[in-house]
């Protein structure tokens, strides 16, 4: 008589704010893999507002998030709810909750919460704890050296068992806060790439039409949120500096500094251009319309910047300040150019580089190749085998 044997799934708890764009895919792909619980801490009241605090105005997403895996919206008792401050977070029933789930491995997104920082102390020693996050060095070098931070951060990673890294500069941050070489595993930042390199060619036609582009012309493109460190005031004075008639700048998003660069644009409005947030069924046709896509983050808190991602993905060249955490790992000669922050002068003369249709056609062929290794089945796939190995 033969017996059949019943090969049980790894269980993975991920424990995350809210449901993100550029993470659903990755836990729908999991859960095909492991049996998997996500549990979002920020509370279903606040995600279902979904109001961004950068974009300055409620967001809700026209692509699914919430499809093909299970999770649970937790309680948020936080007297002030969010995710921009660490006390905006407090749940009551979280650990209860991941518990009964019975994880053999708890995958925490983020530290800097008060109910995510008590998981890791509980869990610690009970189950494995993983973790995934984004933070650099970039903005201050110095700063892990400064005594009390330094001591309290090799406090928290200490509670930490492997780091899922994505890229290098974030590897530097993790090595600084003790971690040991063995404990990092890289798992790339990554974006659904086939969705933005899907040709768009009708839609981006009628993106440049509204703007009056013609065909023969550049656009350079900025999509993000118009805020302070993202820095889109040092890109619209360089562009003024380019006295170029056969170039555009499209700004794409909304944010605390939308009415002051509208008001500073007035005087090139036939070649400065706005567009509110577009949602993300839209993007993939805005970055092929361009030609060239910039982002000219100062900090602090520029920790990867997915949008250089997106852009890539859309086959276009991209020009990023040092201040992006992807630009050491995505930005090469083939594709791009790095410019120190805030330094107006080499990003004029860098962008005026750059500015020629055929060199930018052949860079953006250069960036869909480099990211083609940047995905998102090899993340789910490094993070499996990690949990396999368990």
């Amino acid at each position: 008589m033969q017996t059949t044997t019943t090969i049980s799934l790894k269980r993975l708890a991920i424990v995350l704010t809210h449901p993100i764009q550029y993470y659903s895919p990755v836990f729908k792909s999991l859960s095909k893999n492991c049996d998997l619980k996500v549990f979002y801490t920020l509370g279903k009241p606040v995600c279902d507002l979904k109001y961004d605090h950068g974009f300055k105005k409620n967001v809700v997403w026209d692509i699914p998030l919430l499809d093909g895996y299970s999770c649970v919206f937790e309680e948020n008792i936080s007297k002030q709810p969010g995710d921009h401050h660490f006390s905006g977070v407090k749940n009551n029933t979280l650990i209860e909750d991941i518990t009964d789930f019975n994880p053999d491995v708890l995958l925490i997104y983020g530290w800097a919460y008060h109910s995510h920082l008590k998981a890791i102390r509980h869990f610690k020693g009970k189950v494995p704890i993983w973790f995934r996050g984004d933070s650099t060095l970039i903005d201050n070098r110095s700063f892990i050296k400064k005594t009390v931070r330094k001591i309290f951060l090799y406090w928290v990673y200490k509670h930490i068992d492997i780091v899922f890294y994505p890229g290098s500069a974030s590897k530097r941050y993790f090595k600084a806060c003790g971690l040991k070489e063995s404990q990092l595993i890289f798992a790339p930042h990554a974006i659904d790439n086939e969705r933005f390199s899907t040709d768009m060619h009708l839609d981006t036609i009628e993106i440049r039409r509204n703007f009056s582009i013609k065909e023969e012309e550049i656009l350079i493109l900025f999509a993000g949120k118009l805020e302070p460190k993202k820095n889109p005031f040092l890109l619209l004075r360089v562009f003024k500096e380019l006295h170029r008639s056969d170039v555009h700048l499209l700004f794409v998003g909304n944010g605390i500094l939308e009415d002051a660069l509208k008001e500073q644009s007035v005087d090139f409005k036939d070649r400065i251009h706005f567009m509110d947030f577009q949602n993300q069924s839209k993007m993939p046709a805005i970055y092929q319309s361009a030609d060239l896509y910039c982002l000219p983050s100062k900090g602090p808190g520029e920790t990867w910047g997915l949008a250089v991602n997106e852009a890539m993905a859309s086959g276009k060249s991209v020009i990023v300040s040092d201040k992006v955490g992807a630009a050491e790992d995505l930005v090469q000669k083939q594709n791009g150019l790095i410019f120190k922050s805030e330094k107006p002068e080499e990003l004029l003369e860098k962008l005026n580089s750059l500015l020629e249709k055929r060199k930018l056609k052949e860079m953006g062929l250069s960036s869909k190749s480099i990211i083609k290794n940047w995905t998102i089945e090899k993340q789910v796939s490094i993070i499996t085998e990690s949990l396999n190995a368990e």
